[in-house]
């Protein structure tokens, strides 16, 4: 499982030399992301490597995952009770259906709440810093952590799973 680290930059430039750093490491294109004040995005900041102001990802997955295993007991219960008569191709499509609802209920909700990593580090952001989010796992977010600190990174107290591992 992925776990996700995060890196302060005093510019832009500082954050482009700890994403090179981080690339040379090991770590993909897809698992790095910055995170700034508007101004700064805007401005300068390539546009495959924002991250999110929303939550809406991580909520996604989550809603997905608990809506699937809610439609999944259903299922269960229901081919339990033989006047329903519910087989387990129903069973299998209760489950699906558990997952999409829990995926657009849940996405509704995480669009509207601040992404964690800014909730978090609102004054890092807004003192102008540029936030530098890495995904991985093992031996090479060590190399990574190792390199960013090399680069001029400040490590963060941030530490949570990477929601889409």
């Amino acid at each position: 499982m992925k776990v996700r680290r995060v890196y302060s930059t005093p510019s832009l430039q500082a954050a482009e030399t700890a994403v090179r750093a981080a690339r040379e490491a090991g770590i993909t294109e897809a698992d790095i992301s910055l995170i700034a004040r508007g101004d700064v995005e805007l401005d300068a900041m390539p546009e495959h490597q924002k991250e999110a102001p929303t939550d809406f990802k991580h909520a996604a997955v989550r809603g997905a995952g608990i809506g699937g295993a809610t439609g999944l007991l259903a299922g269960l219960v229901a081919v339990a009770v033989p006047p329903l008569g519910l087989t387990l191709a129903g069973v299998a499509l209760t489950t699906l259906g558990g997952a999409a609802v829990g995926t657009w209920a849940s996405s509704l909700v995480g669009a509207s709440l601040p992404d964690p990593i800014r909730q978090k580090f609102e004054g890092e952001i807004e003192a102008g810093r540029v936030l530098v989010v890495i995904d991985g796992t093992g031996e090479t977010l060590a190399s990574a952590e190792a390199a960013l600190r090399n680069a001029g990174a400040i490590h963060l107290p941030y530490g949570d799973p990477a929601a889409m591992s």
